[in-house]
């Protein structure tokens, strides 16, 4: 009796154990990474609007989400980046995601997703006040629809990864890797992958930005992308164009503060960001 009490027991704690947890459950089966219709550098359509998708995220209720900038959503002049004072459109407004999109036509669309969260709308409903969090926390999510997420890959095309947040910035001379869907490279993807260097961080933002050159400079249509850093991990979200010494330099915002406010103020519970499912492979 015994014997068959501790035996009895036994299997159940080995049920408790090995069986899989409400989270990995939810986890989804994402499209293979050669395959995978959606991923970090998709192009993004709001409104007629084009921008390149950064990462993938997902949520305790695992709901999945393609990150892009807060501004590719907004109404006004391309030069309003303030994001507590410019335009935007509501939440739960369509976004789709395209392949093929150029100057004269929008491509092929693969599926269609609803704006989740705008780190524009957040801060003006909390009235934030920090002039340099209004100018640089520039990120919206998109959720996919749960039809939709087997298309998904959270994979960067190219470099593989990321590998995680990265939390320390970036120092002048540092190399970063970024891959950018805009339409005005008229679907020439070898022009989608560069690289760039870091021109060191500005004490004054607090961490908030980044500037940086990179070859090819990123265009209209890869605000939004997503960079990073030589290990892989994510570091920043490209936002403007332009606002460094010289014309051709880009400003990226720093991801792990942008996801930080996301988290606490977006209602997402448990946000957070996906791991590529390839290895991150820099060249040099």
């Amino acid at each position: 009796m015994w014997t068959r009490l501790a035996g009895a027991l036994t299997a159940l704690v080995l049920a408790l154990v090995l069986a899989p947890t409400a989270e990995a459950r939810r986890a989804p089966q994402w499209a293979p990474a050669g395959t995978a219709a959606i991923h970090p550098g998709t192009q993004m359509y709001t409104s007629g609007a084009q921008c390149t998708a950064n990462f993938v995220f997902r949520d305790r209720t695992g709901r999945v989400y393609v990150g892009y900038a807060a501004h590719c959503a907004g109404t006004g002049e391309a030069t309003d980046t303030d994001g507590c004072q410019a335009d935007s459109l509501p939440l739960r407004t369509p976004v789709t995601f395209n392949a093929g999109g150029n100057p004269a036509d929008e491509g092929t669309r693969i599926a269609t997703g609803r704006l989740a969260y705008s780190s524009w709308l957040t801060m003006q409903r909390l009235g934030e006040a920090d002039p340099t969090t209004c100018a640089y926390n520039d990120l919206a999510l998109v959720r996919v629809l749960p039809r939709d997420v087997a298309k998904v890959n959270p994979s960067v095309p190219f470099w593989g990864g990321p590998t995680g947040i990265d939390t320390d910035g970036t120092a002048a001379g540092d190399r970063v890797y970024t891959f950018g869907s805009s339409s005005l490279r008229l679907g020439l993807t070898p022009l989608s992958p560069h690289t760039g260097i870091s021109l060191g961080d500005d004490a004054a933002d607090g961490g908030w930005s980044h500037p940086l050159y990179t070859v090819t400079p990123g265009v209209p249509g890869d605000s939004g992308s997503a960079f990073l850093s030589a290990d892989g991990t994510a570091v920043g979200v490209l936002s403007t164009l332009g606002v460094a010494p010289l014309p051709a330099s880009n400003n990226i915002g720093d991801l792990a503060r942008e996801l930080a406010y996301a988290r606490a103020h977006s209602g997402l519970r448990g946000l957070r960001l996906v791991h590529g499912t390839e290895p991150f492979q820099a060249p040099f």
